[in-house]
């Protein structure tokens, strides 16, 4: 399976990187390259895995793709993403991927730094922040070497996932915004 990354260069989405370090066969776009470009690529991938800050209108470009200040995978990007299989990891992906009816792996709020667990009214100091980020992350780049069924590792990561839901509430609270489309 080719699989296409989009995980627009920025340090405080760094954590997300052991989703796809170790997946074979896949081409990492981190940004220095034009949305015709991104639909080319999406067109010669079967999977595509999108990471990082977004909004319910998409994937921000984070100033890292040229004459994008915003989103670099928006509702333009929608037809492309209808013939592959997807992940969606940003904050409010859910809207993003309801609102369009795409099939995939998505996450809703997802909170991943200290300011968005007071955003969302959940106590929790830099380690919980640090644990439920790696642990995510950990776990999902080892189910995506598992299996390639989508449906499986939602399953599997959710059930792994939320063990430390209890004493951790950024968990909890992340735990409730996994979701499959499929």
């Amino acid at each position: 399976m080719k699989t296409l990354v989009i995980h627009p260069k920025d340090s405080t989405t760094d954590f997300l990187k052991p989703i796809y370090q170790a997946l074979p066969d896949t081409t990492v776009v981190t940004g220095g390259v034009f949305k015709d470009e991104i639909i080319d690529l999406i067109m010669q991938h079967d999977r595509v895995i999108m990471l990082g800050h977004g909004t319910p209108h998409g994937l921000l470009a984070m100033d890292q793709f040229p004459g994008y200040n915003w989103n670099i995978i928006d509702h333009n990007m929608v037809p492309y993403l209808r013939r592959t299989e997807n992940i969606f990891i940003w904050c409010h992906a859910n809207k993003f991927v309801e609102r369009h009816n795409l099939k995939g792996l998505y996450s809703g709020m997802f909170i991943s730094e200290t300011s968005e667990a007071t955003y969302c009214g959940v106590q929790a100091n830099q380690d919980q922040v640090d644990t439920s980020n790696y642990l995510f992350s950990y776990l999902l780049g080892a189910q995506l070497l598992i299996t390639p069924d989508l449906d499986r590792a939602h399953q599997n990561v959710g059930s792994q996932y939320s063990i430390l839901s209890e004493s951790n509430k950024v968990i909890g609270y992340n735990s409730e915004r996994w979701f499959i489309n499929g």
